[in-house]
């Protein structure tokens, strides 16, 4: 029986001459490992739709726990946008990682949602350092360290809020601020908004520089001190963009 999924390659494996494996992430049935047959020769209609970062329908035989097999694939996005741009394609490459893991850790569907929502925000030419903040800060209850954003994470203080800092783990308020940096109002802000905000209500972004790099330095910092996901692709990214 032919099963109908909906799903992004997030990786793909050479098998012989002709085939592939490839690894699809899908809300339905997570990461699934399938076996497209044939799919290398030249002749075969499914070999551009059977790459990394193709999203769509895929028509599988399903098989649990084993290799299931390729029958046919529907686009429904092909992200022209994204794959025209050496950044935007960092960018994918580094978010893909990053889920991967993140589902890994602890199979939630929704991770899922917000990682094709976040995509296609960036392909709709939406900030992707602002996207995938908004990502990297949501994920972060999915790996057991997320953020406490209604008060002080030293006394619990609701008020006087002058900062937040990476290395308490929050927000710090004025009563309990030795020598942590300070970064600007909008920042306190415009951090809980990232962490609670629907990534599909988003329809436009209008953040200062400042802050989004104010974010972005806060978001790094934490990541390297309390999720031990040291990727690659975020080096990479980082490095890029001089960040």
């Amino acid at each position: 029986m032919i099963t109908k999924v909906e799903g992004m390659i997030i990786s793909e494996t050479p098998y012989g001459e002709s085939s592939k494996i490839i690894h699809l992430f899908t809300k339905t049935y997570g990461i699934i490992g399938i076996m497209c047959k044939g799919v290398k020769s030249m002749k075969s209609r499914l070999r551009a739709l059977t790459m990394r970062f193709t999203y769509g329908f895929f028509y599988i035989y399903y098989k649990e726990d084993k290799l299931s097999i390729l029958k046919d694939v529907d686009i429904l996005d092909d992200f022209k946008v994204i794959k025209s741009d050496i950044v935007f394609i960092s960018y994918l490459n580094y978010l893909t990682e990053l889920t991967t893991q993140v589902y890994k850790q602890s199979m939630d569907e929704v991770i899922y949602d917000m990682f094709i929502a976040g995509i296609k925000k960036i392909e709709q030419k939406m900030d992707p350092l602002v996207i995938t903040n908004i990502l990297e800060l949501k994920f972060l209850p999915f790996l057991g360290v997320g953020l406490e954003l209604d008060s002080c994470i030293l006394c619990g203080n609701k008020k006087s809020i002058v900062t937040i800092d990476a290395d308490v783990g929050g927000y710090v308020c004025k009563s309990c601020y030795t020598n942590q940096i300070l970064v600007s109002d909008k920042t306190v802000k415009m951090i809980r908004m990232y962490y609670y905000v629907s990534i599909d209500s988003i329809s436009k972004l209008s953040i200062s520089e400042s802050v989004v790099k104010e974010i972005n330095f806060f978001i790094n910092r934490y990541y390297e001190r309390y999720t031990g996901l040291y990727l690659n692709s975020k080096k990479f990214l980082l490095k890029m963009l001089d960040l």
